[in-house]
């Protein structure tokens, strides 16, 4: 047979397997390219930016905040919906600094305090702030354990209460950091069950959304109390401190263990990822304390109940007008949260009290290399167990918790602005014009807020 004819007939027999080749090809770049797909990625690439910013923004919504907001929707109904959308860009513009702080200087807020201000106003603000996160996380502990009982009757308070406490301390002493990151963040998802539990509820979104946007004031004692809380409980002085030394615990995870290496050159990606994580944060944080206004304000408020004592009694109340599914979505929301926020304020007082003494510090740290730093987590955990036991009102604990923190939040804040505006601090990565304008405006906000919160004591 001539070799040109053997050639063709040779190709002919491989034709077959090319053609099958290039489909396979063809489907497999397909498939790579269908849009469920690039979802997915930009979804996991997404859920990987998230990090101290998310967790920080769903320990805001710890027990005591679901408190405050249950009562602002069962005393007003819809009409301080819109103090929701008024503090999230104030709340993510803080926090941001925060975040922006540690990111820059490799340290915590109060180790920068320390080297830049005077030690007192440090050593006073970690005072109040550590009697105010004790006090925060007695009631934390309290509600966690009525929740629970709303969930199984017959459990006794006392071993819940104790329980919570132990399991909480158990996972800040002896987790690893890495593996310890990862639980915050996956229960932060927990928050999503008052949403859940709101959007069954059935309400009018046309008048929800309404109150949203447009400002009701009566200007009586007991509304601007309530949002002199809805402040405080917002813009917390405990949240300012996890931020900045959480941005520092992930700097050392990714290898830079000595403050040398995390001042080293702050990349555009690392600031622009940082920003993902803290609006993402805040935004989660706000949404939450939206729907559980609205569904209180739709229920509770609309059927005469206007005194909720306890994040417990919310769910309760919510049940008869909601149903089964809202009722076990909103405690379960309340145990969540509480096994979130606790690890969040019992860190943010260690931190911030290491950092000003100048102990060995760092939850990447095991308990032998900083006894001292853990010795403040389990002194706080502690006190705030105690509290449940000494016959103290809660609502009356969260009121001082609420004075401590409006005493604190201004000169932190006076701080945090000073500091992220400071080129010498700061380097290319300080304010822009409008972010300081916003700061100093917050500034002003929690000090009034502050004021107001310590006149209602009187």
């Amino acid at each position: 047979m001539p070799t040109k004819q053997k050639d063709i007939i040779t190709k002919s027999a491989e034709l077959p397997a090319a053609i099958l080749q290039l489909t396979v090809e063809a489907g497999i770049h397909a498939r790579d390219s269908l849009p469920e797909n690039k979802i997915l990625k930009k979804t996991g690439r997404y859920w990987h930016m998230l990090g101290p910013g998310l967790t920080t923004g769903a320990s805001d919504d710890d027990p005591s905040g679901v408190l405050t907001y249950s009562q602002t929707g069962a005393k007003y109904g819809f009409n301080l919906l819109w103090m929701a959308p008024l503090t999230f860009p104030l709340m993510a513009v803080i926090q941001e600094m925060c975040a922006r702080i540690g990111l820059v200087t490799g340290r915590g807020l109060a180790g920068n305090i320390r080297v830049h201000f005077n030690k007192k106003i440090l050593y006073m603000c970690t005072t109040l702030l550590f009697i105010a996160n004790s006090i925060n996380i007695g009631a934390d502990l309290g509600a966690m354990a009525k929740a629970m009982q709303l969930l199984i009757p017959h459990l006794n308070f006392a071993a819940l209460v104790i329980g919570f406490s132990l399991l909480s301390l158990g996972l800040q002493i002896f987790t690893p950091y890495a593996r310890y990151a990862r639980y915050l963040k996956w229960l932060a998802l927990v928050l999503l069950s008052y949403v859940f539990s709101t959007l069954m509820a059935n309400l009018d979104w046309s008048d929800v959304l309404r109150h949203a946007v447009v400002p009701q004031l009566t200007f009586d004692k007991e509304q601007m109390i309530l949002i002199c809380a809805i402040l405080g409980t917002t813009i917390s002085p405990y949240l300012f401190f996890w931020q900045t030394s959480q941005e520092v615990e992930e700097q050392i995870l990714l290898g830079k263990t000595t403050l040398r290496q995390r001042r080293t050159l702050t990349s555009k990606e690392d600031i622009s990822n940082m920003r993902v994580d803290v609006w993402s944060g805040m935004f989660l944080s706000n949404l939450v304390m939206f729907f559980i206004i609205a569904a209180c304000g739709a229920l509770l408020y609309k059927n005469g109940i206007t005194e909720i004592t306890s994040a417990a009694q919310a769910a309760e109340a919510l049940r008869p007008f909601a149903g089964d599914a809202t009722y076990y979505l909103f405690a379960i929301g309340i145990i969540g949260t509480g096994l979130l926020a606790i690890p969040v304020l019992a860190g943010s007082s260690s931190y911030a009290i290491a950092e000003s003494l100048r102990w060995k510090e760092g939850l990447y740290r095991n308990l032998s290399q900083a006894h001292a730093f853990y010795g403040m987590i389990i002194i706080s955990m502690m006190v705030g167990l105690a509290i449940n036991f000494l016959g103290i009102d809660p609502i009356n604990a969260l009121i001082y918790s609420a004075v401590a923190n409006g005493l604190i939040a201004p000169p932190i804040l006076l701080l945090i602005v000073l500091m992220s505006s400071n080129r010498k601090i700061m380097g290319r990565w300080t304010n822009k014009p409008f972010t300081t304008f916003i700061g100093w405006f917050v500034c002003l906000m929690m000090f009034a807020a502050g004021l107001a919160a310590i006149y209602s004591m009187f």
